[in-house]
């Protein structure tokens, strides 16, 4: 090389905008259960599933899928997709990725209690040749590279033979992570912190991610996660308490970024253990008695959109003229034609540092409810333990936080509404217990309905039909807030399903 060029070289990374590695210290609210990706749907899971592995494809920011290990696809039959893998790409053990492993990956995801309703639609995948597999659907699936998304490809050679799916449990993929992912797990410490390293042999050399070392801390509370990125003890955080938004947009030298989301906050009435709530006169006034305006008004100051349904405008099934409904006298009228003018005492559960002011939220519910004599006896729990009860069905009301994982109404109404069904993972959340078989019926033909404006009607009349009969409380659709120092750029990886796509995160020098 000519001495000019090696000037000029090292010129160029002298002023270079971004070092070429970086520690990115990350405080979020939690850190996932379980090194499983496939133990539980969660965003701590996913969270954790894009550091670790890699998805077939992914979603972009303006809402399109960008291919990762799967290449490209196309279609062979109306109900079969073909993929082609990426090649050259090796997990962390060093077993390089083939088609086996995916087709691995997608059997054991149908067998997850907690992923097998999304899975349920596929038929089976099929090993072509290393690089090549099918996909098949049992019929035409107007979603299936929505599905895709959830795909994390599993180390086959590492995992098989040791593979048992236990939620809260203690199994070899709850403790042992190999992943074709950007960061290498090194060292964690469950509920305190987790430590990665960059993958020296990721696949994606075309990523712009200086990000060398990552360390993430879980920070339970509000004030103490801010406190700790204002004294610099770590770069990026999520979330902000809404009374700190103000406060963290004048402070020099951090940023904030905050977008709308489309997960729904929600609360069931559980039809189960109380026969009060199998009466809908019941389950309406207890929606007419809750002001979802004021809960977002008040408490989360304006960073989230009251809601009267589950699918939020940007879904197919988002019906515009179901409004939140606030009408105290409705409600006791309601109560006092169901026999209840006098009300009754229900348990209610909620998670107190899962979402954005739970605590609180559920604080307002129990005193709206009160003045509908319904009294609620309120029990907040991390998120951790919470959880554990939310699956036992241990309280009356039950709140519930939920990202539509395929980015489409079906979603939610499979999970939360539809009956449950343990087979097929139909209704794995409906703590409700609410079981209507005709939209279960409308739930499966909307996963297989191709026609646009057939779809359409299927979805907005599940919609319609939940809010007539009440089945859940609508709350609201939660904003995303996160709060970084100046030099991290965290706008170009954040997303509003809260997946940060750390592995292509810069931070400037």
């Amino acid at each position: 090389m000519k001495p000019t060029v090696i000037i000029v070289a090292c010129l160029s990374i002298l002023f270079s905008s971004h070092t070429l590695s970086a520690t990115l210290r990350m405080a979020f609210d939690a850190d996932p259960i379980s090194l499983d990706p496939h133990e539980q749907l969660s965003e701590g899971t996913l969270q954790f599933s894009h550091l670790a592995f890699d998805p077939l494809l992914r979603w972009q920011q303006n809402g399109t899928f960008e291919a990762r290990l799967a290449t490209h696809w196309q279609a062979i039959t109306p109900s079969t997709t073909r993929f082609f893998l990426r090649q050259g790409v090796t997990f962390h053990s060093g077993n390089p990725l083939t088609s086996a492993d995916v087709v691995y990956t997608i059997n054991r995801l149908k067998r997850s209690a907690d992923f097998r309703a999304m899975f349920d639609t596929i038929q089976s995948a099929k090993i072509i040749d290393d690089y090549t597999f099918d996909v098949t659907s049992a019929k035409p699936n107007p979603l299936i590279l929505n599905i895709m998304t959830y795909v994390f490809p599993m180390d086959k050679a590492f995992y098989q033979g040791k593979d048992e799916i236990v939620k809260y449990g203690e199994t070899f993929a709850s403790r042992h992570v190999s992943g074709t992912g950007p960061f290498i797990l090194k060292k964690r410490e469950l509920g305190s912190r987790m430590e990665f390293t960059r993958n020296p042999n990721y696949w994606d050399t075309a990523s712009p991610g200086n990000v060398d070392t990552l360390i993430s801390t879980p920070i339970h509370t509000d004030a103490t996660r801010l406190a700790a990125l204002l004294s610099g003890d770590v770069d990026f955080i999520f979330p902000i308490s809404p009374i700190d938004i103000q406060r963290t947009q004048r402070t020099t030298g951090i940023q904030l970024v905050t977008m709308p989301s489309t997960r729904i906050l929600l609360l069931h009435m559980n039809q189960t253990r109380r026969k009060e709530f199998r009466d809908v006169r019941v389950r309406k006034a207890i929606n007419l008695a809750i002001n979802q305006s004021l809960i977002v008004d008040k408490i989360l100051r304006g960073y989230a959109t009251p809601a009267g349904q589950l699918s939020p405008n940007r879904f197919l099934g988002h019906v515009a003229d179901l409004q939140p409904e606030y009408d105290l006298q409705k409600a006791r009228q309601l109560m006092k034609e169901a026999g209840y003018e006098q009300g009754f005492r229900i348990s209610m559960m909620a998670p107190n540092n899962r979402y954005t002011n739970d605590e609180k939220v559920a604080q307002a519910v129990a005193a709206m409810l009160a003045k509908i004599n319904i009294k609620a006896d309120l029990k907040t729990l991390p998120k951790a333990q919470y959880f554990k009860e939310f699956d036992d069905r241990s309280a009356d009301m039950m709140m519930l936080g939920w990202q539509s994982d395929t980015m489409d109404s079906n979603n939610l109404f499979e999970f939360i509404i539809a009956c449950a069904d343990a087979k097929t993972g139909l209704g794995a959340y409906n703590a409700s217990e609410f079981c209507n078989p005709s939209i279960t019926d409308d739930i499966r033909q909307a996963n297989q309905e191709l026609n646009p404006e057939r779809r359409l009607r299927l979805l907005q009349g599940i919609e319609r039909t939940l809010y007539q009969e009440s089945a859940v409380v609508p709350l609201y659709w939660q904003f995303l807030t996160w709060a970084a120092k100046d030099k991290v750029n965290i706008q170009d990886v954040i997303n509003d399903r809260n997946y940060p796509y750390i592995g292509d995160l810069i931070i400037e020098e």
